[in-house]
């Protein structure tokens, strides 16, 4: 298992296109992806999971990966949030 934390800069939060971006991402590895906000932890590849979370600007969420290419995965997930979703 390999996680990461991280933090929300975009200043719209996850909203339906990043959370899209990130379902896409995470659908291109093999290994089970999640994503955990205050112990709640959700599908990284579920599109509805991600926006229930009701992430906004400077929320800390844990990315979780377990599979294969976990490393690889994070590190994706990972830069999709340090470059704000491409949306800043």
């Amino acid at each position: 298992m390999t996680t990461k934390e991280v933090i929300i800069k975009n200043r719209a939060g996850i909203h339906a296109r990043p959370a899209a971006l990130l379902v896409q991402i995470a659908n291109s590895f093999d290994s089970e992806i999640f994503l955990e906000k205050e112990n709640n932890r959700i599908n990284g590849k579920s599109i509805m999971g991600i926006i229930t979370l009701g992430a906004s600007y400077n929320t800390k969420l844990t990315v979780i990966a377990e599979g294969s290419d976990e490393q690889e995965a994070v590190d994706a997930i990972v830069r999709l949030f340090e470059n704000r979703f491409e949306e800043d």
